[in-house]
């Protein structure tokens, strides 16, 4: 079994004593675990960073084996996050988020764009937090947990929407709140693609979609905790307000 795509390096670890294994993320084959002979070295090890983009070929005997990649260098974007806070903190979040929760050989080339797309936008703080919520919500629907925030899920109104239900992910207005307000969500207008995309409210959003993909996705992977890359960007965008 052989193929070959480009794609971006989520996740590299050391194996046996010059190899490496790493989790590349590919728009036909997804999520994909292979070993690189020399993974170690000199040469190799310089382009096994996370978030880099690479041409690689896997080859097996049988396609169900973990099999080995050969790698070539398309760009790094290491540069882009070496001395910007917020840009390796952002890195880190989208590699970890995507090597937790892919399914292994599950392709997805919708998210794929999109995250090749925000992670180009990396050391442009004015737009990269927007653009990063904006990649989260679209994760949490990829994976089957999207947020319907068009209309009231008591009332049906679309005006007024404040709240977020945290069991439905669905829009509830003021009104349709009533005394359970105290135990929704906030729905800042960002959410909705509306509004200015201040820090502030960017940074309350992720408080939303950060339940949703604690609560819900990561509940459902075994419950397992979410990585703590992620809140180490929501914590390096709020310093920023």
């Amino acid at each position: 079994m052989e193929w070959r795509d480009q794609g971006i390096l989520l996740a590299t670890r050391r194996h046996g004593e010059t190899s490496a294994i790493i989790e590349m993320f590919t728009p036909a084959r997804g999520r994909h675990v292979g070993v690189v002979r020399g993974g170690t070295s000199r040469r190799i090890a310089p382009m096994l960073q996370p978030g880099a983009q690479l041409d690689v070929s896997w080859r097996a005997r049988l396609e169900d084996h973990i099999g080995s990649f050969t790698v070539e260098p398309v760009r790094s974007r290491a540069a882009a996050a070496m001395g910007d806070r917020l840009a390796l903190a952002g890195l880190n979040a989208v590699t970890a988020l995507l090597s937790f929760c892919l399914p292994e050989r599950e392709p997805h080339p919708a998210l794929y764009a999109r995250t090749e797309a925000l992670l180009d936008l990396l050391g442009q703080g004015d737009i990269w937090p927007l653009a990063y919520l904006q990649w989260e919500q679209a994760l949490l629907e990829e994976m089957g947990y999207g947020l319907d925030l068009s209309s009231c899920a008591v009332t049906g109104a679309t005006e007024g929407l404040i709240f977020v239900s945290p069991k439905s992910g669905r829009a509830v207005s003021a009104e349709g709140a009533g005394e359970w307000a105290d135990r929704l969500l906030p729905l800042p207008d960002v959410l909705r693609g509306e509004g200015d995309a201040e820090d502030a409210e960017i940074a309350l959003a992720l408080k939303t979609t950060g339940h949703f993909l604690s609560a819900h996705l990561a509940a459902n992977l075994g419950d397992k905790p979410l990585p703590e890359a992620r809140a180490r960007l929501v914590d390096a965008i709020s310093r920023r307000i």
